[in-house]
C-alpha cells in the first residue's frame, strides 16, 4: 500500500499492492478511545489595570468566545502594613479599584458573559482562593517577567499562582511570541491583503456591591 499526495485537491491517493483487495478495515473493539471533550465553563483573569495584565485580556476573550464560557476579572487590594489606629485598607483606593475594574468589565460585555470580582488580601492567595472558591477551570494571568533582584526582593505572583493553583494556568508575558495579534501585530494584520486574520471584535480589550474582606462579585 502506497499513499500519494493528489495532484490539484490537497487530499491523499492511496495505491493498493497486487495481493491487496481492499483497505484495512479496523473494528470497533480495536478503534481507539476518543479523547475526552475540553472544556471550559470559567476563565479567571486577574488584573491589575497594567498593560501587561490587559494584555492577558485579550488572550482570554477569544479563549472564552471559543468554549462559550464565563469570565471573571479579578483584582486584588493589597492592605498596608498594619499600622496602630490605623485602618490597613484605604476605602477610597478600594472604592477606586471597584470602580475601574467595572469600567474594564464593561469593554468586554459585548464580547463575552463576564463578572467581576475585587478582594483585599495577598495577590497569590487571592487569586488561589478565588479560582478555589468560584470553581474556575483556567487562570490567565500575566507576568512582568522581573529578573534579578526585582525578582528575588518582589517575588513572582505568577509563579505562586503556577506552583499552587488547583487548576491550569496560562501565563502571558509582556514580550514574547504572539498568537493573539495586538498593538503592532494587529496592525500588520490589518495590512496583509489576502491573509487570514483574527476579526478586529475578538482583539478589543476586553457592575455592584460593597466591598468585603475578601471579595465582592457583580
Amino acid at each position: 500500500m502506497k499513499f500519494k499526495p493528489a495532484d490539484k485537491s490537497g487530499g491523499v491517493v492511496v495505491e493498493l499492492g497486487p495481493k491487496e483487495s481492499q483497505l484495512p478495515v479496523v473494528s470497533p473493539e480495536q478503534a481507539p478511545a476518543p479523547l475526552p471533550a475540553f472544556k471550559l465553563k470559567k476563565i479567571l483573569v486577574p488584573v491589575d489595570f497594567s498593560d501587561c495584565s490587559r494584555k492577558a485580556l485579550r488572550y482570554a476573550i477569544p479563549f472564552a468566545r471559543q468554549f462559550d464560557a464565563r469570565l471573571i476579572l479579578l483584582h486584588v487590594v493589597q492592605p498596608y502594613p498594619p499600622v496602630p489606629q490605623m485602618s490597613t485598607v484605604d476605602a477610597e483606593l478600594v472604592q477606586a479599584a471597584k470602580s475601574e475594574l467595572h469600567t474594564l468589565r464593561r469593554t468586554v460585555d459585548d464580547e463575552v458573559p463576564s463578572e467581576a470580582v475585587l478582594r483585599v488580601g495577598n495577590p497569590h492567595v487571592e487569586i488561589i482562593e478565588a479560582a478555589e472558591e468560584l470553581g474556575i477551570d483556567l487562570i490567565i494571568l500575566s507576568t512582568h517577567g522581573r529578573t534579578g533582584l526585582a525578582h528575588v526582593f518582589l517575588g513572582s505572583t505568577a509563579e505562586r499562582v503556577v506552583r499552587h493553583a488547583g487548576c491550569p494556568v496560562l501565563i502571558v508575558r509582556e514580550h514574547e511570541h504572539e498568537f493573539v495579534a495586538t498593538g503592532s501585530t494587529q496592525k500588520k494584520a490589518v495590512r496583509l491583503a489576502g491573509e487570514a486574520v483574527l476579526p478586529q471584535s475578538a482583539l478589543r480589550p476586553p457592575q455592584n456591591a460593597n466591598p468585603s474582606q475578601k471579595g465582592v462579585a457583580s
